[in-house]
């Protein structure tokens, strides 16, 4: 009962007051990359201690079998002791609907929005098939529309589009960095990291890490894909093209270059931070494996303990 009293309240304690010093990494904005994968590392983290808390509270009350293992059997009693479990099957069958019942909601909701997602994007596609044409020479397909815009469609049959606005609004250097970005988020990916943060944050509102997680996410995946274009042209031919761009607004399923903070992302490639030192990733980094495994560890103390008697003879 202590190792999923402990899991529960670490992953309270997280999803509800580890968002203030989520967002006080100020170098998210230098290695965004990493930035989106400390989000959901943290995500994960408090998720995943939800789960094993009910897997413990049911491990808790499970009698091992004569047929297992002689370690197994020695260990029985120390980890009864250390787990402290509610006597009753009602802890085992409470723990049982947690685990279950919360990994269950999770897959349901992330699969139900890629699916609409992906449907959105399909009848999407069946519109610009018909409104639409390809420029060949920008693979991409333009859209007769006088707002600047440019979004890209992942999935299988992914694609740039362009409308005639954009077209005409963005000289040959800007309009190949706003390729350089789409095209960067249709090889990492992004949509994919978008659409699950956006799930959970749907699967458990009012969460503030997770609201947290998919807003930040949702906008380091935009600093990646200025990174991936800048790296090929001049910054401030990504940061005009940004502004060209910054009225537009991607549909829904689709990922583009203007938004919300397009001002803020023209700062940034204008007034660039110094790249992280490799210390500084490396400790983000050990910041990543930390939350991925400290869950595991307060699951698995009475087990350590058990081991260290059996194996190492320590006293505990």
């Amino acid at each position: 009962m202590t190792a999923a009293v402990a899991l529960l309240v670490y992953a309270v304690v997280l999803a509800f007051f580890g968002t203030w010093p989520l967002r006080r990494l100020t170098w998210t904005e230098r290695a965004p990359r990493l930035g989106v994968i400390v989000w959901q590392a943290a995500t994960a983290s408090a998720l995943g201690a939800l789960v094993l808390a009910g897997i413990v509270l049911t491990a808790s009350t499970t009698r091992a079998s004569h047929g297992l293992a002689q370690l197994l059997d020695a260990c029985q009693a120390i980890l009864q002791a250390h787990y402290g479990g509610v006597k009753q099957p009602v802890g085992a069958y409470a723990g049982m609907v947690v685990a279950i019942g919360v990994t269950g909601w999770i897959l349901v909701r992330v699969a139900v929005s890629l699916v609409l997602t992906a449907r959105r994007r399909r009848g999407h596609l069946r519109a610009l098939a018909v409104v639409a044409w390809p420029r060949p020479d920008l693979q991409a397909l333009v859209l007769e529309h006088r707002q600047p815009m440019a979004y890209c469609l992942p999935g299988r049959h992914r694609c740039v589009v362009l409308t005639t606005g954009a077209l005409d609004c963005l000289d040959e250097g800007q309009l190949a960095a706003v390729l350089a970005h789409e095209r960067a988020h249709l090889r990492g990916r992004h949509d994919l990291a978008v659409t699950v943060a956006a799930a959970i944050e749907r699967a458990f509102p009012g969460v503030p890490l997770f609201r947290a997680a998919h807003q930040e996410i949702a906008h380091l995946v935009e600093l990646v894909a200025d990174d991936a274009a800048a790296r090929r042209h001049d910054r401030a031919t990504v940061a005009a093209a940004l502004v060209t761009l910054a009225a537009g607004r991607a549909p829904a399923g689709a990922l583009g270059a203007s938004g919300s903070l397009a001002l803020h992302r023209v700062r940034r490639l204008l007034a660039p931070h110094r790249p992280l030192s490799r210390p500084a990733r490396l400790g983000g980094g050990l910041g990543v494996g930390l939350l991925m495994i400290l869950p595991i560890v307060l699951a698995a103390n009475p087990a350590i303990i058990v081991f260290l008697q059996r194996h190492c003879h320590l006293p505990t």
